[in-house]
């Protein structure tokens, strides 16, 4: 057999094991759906009003062209042309560096354990909203009736009310990853992702009906300019990026892995990065017109009642629903824009997972999902539908993103640029079919810029969480489900790597076809004539 020949086919058998998404389209709105979630809704809007407002949008410029999107690039070119999930695609750049991608498979893993529970919460909630359940005090109900949450101590005191939605959400879950790549996570993307959109500019839509919108987005978007000679709101605006692109923790990685050889992935993530970020503006007028009217109604300045996180979405918006004018239509298209937010971004968690699974050890579509997702939905039941379990959550979440996602997207940056020196071949690669063409200037963002604001945001965090304990709560909580857990992920990762790969798996490098020096024919495949593999073939 000829190379050419032998390099199709390996092609045609790597996508016929793995599946693939069946267009550039497809891809696009999976990524979008990963990095779109709930910090989108819930932290973007907050995190602006209070680094500067209008005057912060300069910093998250910045960043997102500086940083953000280099490092998408990055983990586009890793997967795309390595070929595999986080693990494989690390491996083949050098077989030292798999731990890398295991630690970030560790790093999904915890992430979809609790990020359900939201999800979940989300899900009843919608419900809650058509007869405003919550009463006349969102907050008591919420952590009263709704979670039972008692003192801070872990339990295993079952809340029907949270077990019955969880349940829900990872059946929802297992469903979709069990049908594959393309008729799973891409069919569910291109419904998902289109009614999140629409759902969302009702929302904006009815908000700025309301009285007080406008106090609401003064708020918001009066310039702070003194704000930019703070090093923190820089801070505050290089995490944001981050946490809501879904990098450095392999997940774009593992899409990439399944976007043909042939399409533009510069393109592409140039769309997904300003469409994340355009989203994030959408929400943050929303969510603040939402505000103003609130603040109007009770009497008060909107900074007493603007709010992140969960107090924004449980406690401040069944507030808004309860007095506004349609609140209950208001209720549902926010609490449904939480859900379709927060299901598409846990299937790309959760994938990363599968993905690695299934290359690690060459397992059908079905056993890996049954195999990753039967575990972590078990785990997420027995902590997060008790009656401890918004504390567990609020500590797992709070550290497995400032020292879990930051931490491992830094050293792998390094570890890419610096230690295996592959920027310029990745570089290359995302120019055989990539518009605008990258190169120096990238791999300075990329090996300089980026890292340094990494390094930043982690000081910023760690001199914070070092001062005080996190919301006041017991050293012992801490310890075990906030630093314990961020010193194990990395084990565990390289733990992982040293078990040995399924026998023929290509480890020496990119598998054939991916050289950027040796672009494929018209039919994507190569020059063999070996038949094109159906694109959900890999999902069976």
């Amino acid at each position: 057999m000829s190379a050419a020949g032998a390099g199709a086919t390996g092609q045609v058998d790597e996508k016929r094991k793995r599946g693939a998404f069946s267009s550039r389209r497809v891809f696009i709105l999976a990524a979008i759906g990963s990095a779109v979630g709930l910090g989108n809704i819930w932290r973007f809007p907050y995190v602006t009003y209070e680094n500067g407002g209008g005057a912060f949008v300069v910093p998250y410029l910045v960043a997102l062209l500086t940083a953000g999107i280099p490092f998408l690039l990055l983990d586009y070119a890793i997967g795309h042309r390595q070929r595999g999930s986080a693990p494989l695609s690390f491996a083949r750049l050098r077989r030292s560096a798999e731990g890398l991608g295991w630690w970030q498979v560790a790093i999904c893993f915890v992430i979809a354990v609790y990020y359900a529970a939201v999800v979940a919460w989300a899900l009843r909630y919608t419900f809650f909203s058509l007869d405003k359940a919550w009463g006349s005090d969102p907050e008591g109900f919420f952590f009263g009736e709704f979670l039972q949450a008692g003192d801070v101590r872990v339990t295993t005191d079952v809340v029907p009310g949270v077990l019955v939605p969880l349940a829900i959400v990872w059946l929802s879950v297992l469903v979709i990853m069990a049908l594959g790549v393309q008729r799973g996570i891409g069919a569910s993307s291109m419904v998902f992702i289109p009614v999140l959109i629409l759902a969302f500019t009702a929302l904006v839509v009815r908000a700025l009906l309301l009285p007080g919108a406008t106090a609401g987005l003064d708020a918001l978007f009066t310039p702070d300019w003194s704000a930019l000679t703070s090093a923190s709101v820089w801070a505050a605006a290089f995490g944001q990026i981050f946490f809501s692109l879904s990098i450095g923790f392999g997940i774009m990685i593992t899409y990439a892995s399944y976007v043909g050889r042939r399409e533009d992935m510069v393109g592409s993530g140039l769309v997904v990065g300003f469409a994340n970020s355009s989203f994030e503006l959408l929400a943050g007028i929303g969510v603040f017109a939402a505000l103003g009217f609130m603040a109007q109604a009770n009497g008060v300045a909107v900074a007493d009642v603007a709010s992140s996180g969960i107090g924004l979405a449980f406690i401040a918006f069944p507030t808004i629903i309860s007095e506004a004018p349609a609140g209950a239509l208001i209720g549902v298209l926010f609490f449904a824009s939480l859900v379709l937010a927060g299901i598409t971004s846990l299937v790309s968690v959760i994938e990363v997972v599968i993905s690695a699974v299934r290359d690690k050890f060459d397992t059908r579509r079905l056993t890996a999902t049954l195999a990753v997702v039967v575990p972590c939905a078990l785990l997420s039941l027995a902590l997060f539908s008790t009656t401890s379990g918004i504390y567990v959550l609020d500590v797992v979440d709070h550290f497995v993103n400032q020292y879990g996602i930051l931490v491992v997207a830094l050293v792998s940056m390094l570890v890419v640029a610096w230690a295996l020196r592959a920027l310029p071949a990745l570089g290359a690669h995302l120019n055989v079919h990539g518009r605008p063409r990258v190169g120096r200037t990238w791999r300075v963002l990329t090996s300089v810029v980026a890292p340094v604001g990494l390094v930043v945001v982690l000081v910023f965090a760690l001199r914070d969480d070092l001062g005080a304990p996190y919301e006041d709560y017991p050293a012992w909580l801490l310890m075990v489900f906030g630093w314990l857990m961020v010193v194990l992920l990395p084990v565990v990762g390289f733990l992982i790597a040293r078990v040995p790969w399924r026998a023929g798996t290509h480890l020496d490098g990119p598998p054939p076809g991916s050289d950027p020096t040796a672009p494929l024919d018209a039919t994507g495949i190569g020059a063999s004539g070996a038949r094109p593999v159906r694109d959900d073939e890999g999902d069976r």
